[in-house]
């Protein structure tokens, strides 16, 4: 059985909405960030494969712009991870507080088509020789 939805007064419904906003402010901040770090490992590593192939001979390297732009590229896709489940728990425990507001999120959305575009990004990268 459920329990009733609790009243709550004007104020603190406002307060609930700006909280969630602030959650989904947080959530887009990581969604950026995950989103630098995927681009920038990507161009980073098709920047340098052209630029080896022109006239630089084979230098032995610890870590070859192929790795760098994957160590970029899987940072990006963890903080995208970590993001978003910070932010589910950040909204599941406003849901529990609240369980009459209806709290939803389209941030989560966002991350996951970034996600998305991340993990073909590494493949292509991880495939490509």
């Amino acid at each position: 059985m459920s329990e009733p939805a609790l009243s709550i007064d004007r104020n603190t419904a406002l307060a609930v909405e700006r909280t969630r906003v602030a959650y989904e402010r947080t959530m887009m901040a990581w969604i950026r960030t995950g989103t630098s770090l995927i681009t920038f490992g990507f161009s980073v590593y098709k920047f340098f494969e052209f630029e080896m192939k022109k006239d630089l001979p084979a230098v032995p390297m610890l870590v070859g712009p192929r790795g760098f732009g994957l160590i970029l590229i899987g940072i990006g896709l963890f903080s995208l991870v970590l993001g978003t489940a910070d932010h589910t728990r950040d909204l599941r425990a406003l849901r529990q507080l609240y369980p009459g507001m209806t709290i939803r999120s389209k941030a989560g959305l966002i991350a996951l088509a970034v996600g998305g575009l991340g993990v073909l990004a590494m493949v292509a990268a991880f495939l490509n020789k």
